[in-house]
């Protein structure tokens, strides 16, 4: 992760982490009441309603106040004792559902559409302002009275007060060993919380002990818990677990893992987000395209083939993410045809990141007819949606909490077919290519930059080939992208209606483009970020992957050189000492500005310079035909690289009041290298990225902008040359003209007159692609 991505995240847990009660004063509690009266109140209620009255009493009284009576005999307790002393609860502000209390805070039951399940949760939720019903049973209560206390609303608290929270409520655990302070003083504190302590470790949710224990071997207690499966975990969760207020995952604790039999993993969700981050870099990819057999099969070792009949190839992948019901599932279905033998079915669903939990299964099949039919009713079960539609015509509906197809294209993911590490410096070597030309070609057909690109995006899970979607699925998502652009720009609500909007749209977004670590999407740049960028990304990522193929196989057929012939464009080395070299030196040293993290400066260099031409952009000459020439930089990730050279520039998928996409669907360049290292996505592990410089027309009417257009439309239409002005600009005393008429704006950076600008250096954005 970045450091903005961690400070995001830290900020996001405070967020989420319970907030202690408030002290006297702090809210308008009832008749003056302090918060210890009340929080004594609420207990006497809670043994009150436990002592006298029964659940099914409890299932009257919650259907008689229009409250959800489904649930555990626990549960239906919880929701009851919270109802006779607070009120009855109101419904969700965000989507109209039903609010339940978790014992934490309240969250909503409802759903938003087909796609996405509420993720309203409060800790001061609305309440009905009207009596408590009591049905006629619980009158003669022996806590009738006390109850009778609380119906009429007056009378109750304004405000919800944070119950205190007993993050151990319902659990046993057992201790054992030498820990940092007694027993005796966790077992008060454990007590304290809400749980249990006992002596054995049958029936406990885990077993808290010190890491010292595994190195002695540990003792018959340890031994059992491993043997019964139970969590053995550090006292650090017994610590946090009560400063959070909430019961920390247990996986994270795990002191034991490496020892158990299975030796279960923690799921990425549970992990630092930097250590899941490496993880998920070093995890094999499983999944490749839509005719790669599934590695945990081991069936591609035998000869298998994805099966294939009538055209249709039986070989489906599916993601679904539920923000709201917490979860983030893929399912994977294939048809394996194997030699000499019968054909296999093989199923797989499971929680990204939690493989060792995945249900999985291989099954042989003797009757293909039956097999067929087996892996039908499995796409209807896992997507509620017929299979020949989907296949045949790409048509589906989304049903409530059910999986969605994951459209693979047909070859291979780059991460799987492009240069693995050992393989570089040897495919290089015996390249034909003169060998600079060769090292570039090296790096963009590499496993490495995708990987990386992927995983920084949190795009990268094992088991689906998000490098390798059908253009189908690819339009599909930038439909769903720009319908949700759209609503936002007409959007009046505000508030949870408004967090319900965006909540909907991530959570299809990250069913439909699935990630290994989803989020709800707050603001536009996130938006940018993460759903337009990482899109175009994918997209490119997608193209290197067809160009590139297998290159799994031998080095010695100079599979680089195949390579560059395919993308249909030159390449060849700057010579250091001619004067175009020396020009783009002095552009790049006047316009880039040192990026300062800390105490650290973070400077640029240049490695090499290399002329492209491409066969899918107009030449130089071409361009020198048009006006107002400019030479520009632009930023990229090296992973987009190989798809700018084979294809040319393409323009933004959507307008966002951002830099780099307030202009709409344009092609944006700026004057400042500083702006375009940005794109880079270079790292202290991976220094080296990409710069391009491309000579753009502007066209012969240019409009000056200072803040986001409102309406791109008309801009696109028109094709005109916009120009968005920065807080900082290139001294105009000293750009000068290149190649005859081509103005190069470069100079040293200084302070323009536009102070409020959004954008920091100035932006240029062309609309047609012939103009670049």
């Amino acid at each position: 992760m970045t450091r903005k991505q961690k400070a995001e995240n830290k900020a996001h847990e405070a967020e989420q982490s319970p907030k202690k009660p408030k002290s006297e004063g702090d809210n308008g509690h009832a008749n003056g009441k302090s918060s210890e009266d009340i929080v004594a109140e609420f207990e006497k209620v809670c043994t009150a309603v436990k002592d006298n009255l029964s659940a099914e009493q409890m299932r009257e009284i919650l259907e008689a106040n229009g409250q959800d009576s489904s649930g555990s005999d626990a549960n239906v307790l919880r929701k009851c004792q919270d109802l006779l002393f607070y009120g009855p609860l109101d419904k969700c502000p965000a989507c109209n559902g039903n609010l339940e209390f978790t014992g934490i805070r309240y969250s909503c039951t409802g759903s938003y559409s087909e796609w996405a399940s509420c993720t309203y949760s409060t800790k001061d939720p609305p309440r009905k302002q009207e009596p408590i019903k009591l049905p006629d049973s619980i009158l003669n209560s022996p806590a009738s009275d006390l109850i009778k206390k609380y119906e009429d609303p007056s009378r109750r608290p304004r405000k919800v007060l944070s119950i205190p929270d007993k993050p151990f409520t319902g659990m046993l655990m057992s201790l054992m060993g030498r820990l940092s302070v007694s027993h005796q003083y966790w077992r008060k504190e454990i007590e304290k919380h809400g749980g249990k302590v006992a002596n054995h470790v049958i029936g406990v949710t885990c077993l808290i002990a010190s890491s010292v224990e595994r190195e002695r071997g540990g003792s018959s207690k340890l031994a059992e818990a491993m043997e019964r499966g139970i969590p053995v975990v550090s006292e650090a969760w017994l610590k946090d677990s009560i400063e959070k207020q909430e019961p920390q995952p247990l996986e994270a604790y795990d002191i034991v893992t490496d020892l158990a039999p299975d030796g279960r993993g923690i799921p990425w969700e549970k992990m630092d987000p930097s250590e899941e981050a490496l993880e998920s870099l070093s995890a094999e990819l499983k999944l490749y395209g839509k005719r790669g057999v599934h590695k945990d099969t081991k069936l591609q070792e035998r000869g298998g083939k994805i099966f294939e009949k009538d055209g249709i190839l039986y070989n489906c992948a599916f993601s679904r993410c539920d923000l709201g019901k917490k979860l983030n599932d893929y399912s994977v279905m294939q048809l394996i045809s194997v030699p000499e033998s019968n054909l296999n079915l093989y199923y797989k669903k499971g929680k990204v990141g939690d493989d060792p939990k995945a249900e999985e299964r291989l099954e042989e099949w003797e009757n293909v007819e039956a097999a067929v039919k087996e892996f039908v009713r499995l796409f209807e079960e896992v997507t509620g949606n017929e299979f020949e539609p989907w296949e045949r015509e790409k048509k589906i509906q989304k049903k409530p909490l059910k999986f969605y197809p994951i459209d693979m294209d047909d070859g291979l993911d780059v991460r799987h077919g492009g240069l693995g590490l050992h393989q570089l410096g040897v495919a290089a070597t015996h390249c034909k290519l003169e060998p600079l030309v060769a090292n570039f070609m090296k790096v963009l057909c590499s496993q490495e930059i995708y990987k990386y690109a992927l995983m920084e995006m949190g795009y990268d899970p094992p088991e689906l080939p998000m490098g390798m979607l059908s253009d189908a699925h690819l339009k599909r998502c930038e439909e769903v992208l720009q319908k949700f652009v759209e609503t936002l720009k007409s959007m009046k609500d505000t508030g949870p209606k408004a967090k319900a909007v965006w909540s909907d749209f991530s959570q299809r977004w990250f069913t439909l483009m699935h990630s290994t670590r989803p989020f709800i999407f707050k603001d536009f740049q996130e938006l940018a970020d993460n759903a337009a960028a990482a899109l175009e990304t994918i997209r490119d990522i997608t193209v290197a992957s067809h160009l590139i193929g297998d290159m799994g196989g031998s080095t010695v057929d100079d599979p680089l050189s195949e390579r560059y012939n395919k993308m249909g464009c030159s390449i060849s080395p700057l010579d250091k000492e001619s004067d175009d070299c020396k020009m783009i030196l002095k552009y790049l040293e006047t316009t880039y500005e040192p990026v300062k993290v800390g105490d650290v400066e973070y400077k640029v260099s240049v490695d090499n310079i290399f002329v492209v031409e491409s066969s899918a952009c107009p030449s130089v000459d071409e361009i020198k035909k048009l006006p107002n020439k400019v030479l520009l930089w632009c930023g990229t990730q090296s992973s987009n690289l190989l798809r700018h050279l084979h294809r040319g520039f393409l323009p933004a998928i959507c307008s966002l009041p951002v830099p780099g996409y307030m202009f709409g669907k344009a092609i944006v360049c700026s004057d400042a290298a500083a702006e375009a290292t940005r794109y880079g996505f270079t790292a202290v592990d991976r220094p080296e990225g990409f710069l391009v410089l491309a000579v753009a027309s502007l066209g012969d009417e240019i409009i000056e902008i200072k803040s986001p257009p409102e309406d791109t439309k008309s801009l696109e239409e028109k094709k005109v040359g916009v120009k968005g002005m920065g807080r900082k600009k290139t001294d105009e005393s000293e750009h000068f003209v290149w190649q005859d008429d081509i103005k190069v704006p470069c100079g040293r950076l200084v302070p323009s007159d536009n102070k409020d600008s959004i954008l920091e250096y100035n932006e240029y954005a062309v609309y047609d692609p012939k103009q670049v």
